[in-house]
């Protein structure tokens, strides 16, 4: 599998560290950075250039903040075979271009429902909808696209990338994306546990803080 470069990347991320820096080393290797939200108010922060996504697809976030990247060119981009005429056929037909690099980071539901006072309903709001969804779109095409979902592995690709290039190599494609279905798997199996007994759930959560805090 060869390596592949990256000319347009989308981030989306509830936790920003370093995000910005990270837009920035992107932008100077000449890589189109598309966000929405607070992640494109940390990136312009510094001075970067942003497509914001609505302006993207031509539709507003909506539904307070429900709906912000559920849309064809979004996941059309991510999930296209660079290498099926029919995939390309249908890009051109619906003017939808490819991602290279996907960059998210999860609304964190277990340290949300760890907080005193959490309810059932301010946990269903930190579930994660479009996060996950993009994340493992572009986890399954990681033969094209580079799949990016902690602040830890931004050094890992804009290393591969000012070696080769501007490209990530195929190898770490499919680590980051193997991290990637981990991290969805870990997410929903929190959630799935949380609404079976959210009481007990909570408590064992909060006790695991508790210990990893004393521990430290």
């Amino acid at each position: 599998m060869e390596s592949t470069a990256i000319h347009r990347a989308l981030i989306s991320v509830f936790d920003k560290t370093g995000i910005d820096e990270f837009a920035k080393a992107l932008v100077a290797m000449g890589v189109e950075i598309i966000s929405s939200g607070g992640t494109a108010k940390a990136i312009e922060s510094v001075g970067v250039k942003v497509r914001y996504v609505q302006e993207w697809t031509g539709f507003p976030e909506m539904l307070g903040h429900r709906v912000v990247t559920l849309h064809p060119k979004v996941h059309g981009g991510i999930l296209a075979l660079r290498d099926d005429p029919d995939h390309q056929a249908d890009m051109a037909k619906y003017d939808i271009e490819p991602v290279d690099l996907v960059c998210v980071s999860l609304y964190p539901f277990e340290q949300a429902i760890s907080r005193e006072g959490c309810t059932l309903a301010d946990a269903v709001e930190m579930i994660d909808i479009g996060g996950p969804t993009m994340v493992r779109a572009a986890a399954k095409n990681h033969r094209f696209v580079t799949v990016v979902t902690d602040p830890s592995q931004y050094g890992l690709v804009l290393d591969e990338m000012r070696r080769g290039g501007g490209k990530v190599s195929f190898e770490l494609r499919q680590k980051l994306a193997r991290k990637a279905f981990a991290l969805t798997a870990h997410y929903d199996t929190a959630i799935s546990a949380y609404l079976a007994d959210p009481v007990s759930y909570t408590h064992l959560r909060a006790h695991e803080t508790s210990l990893h805090l004393v521990c430290r």
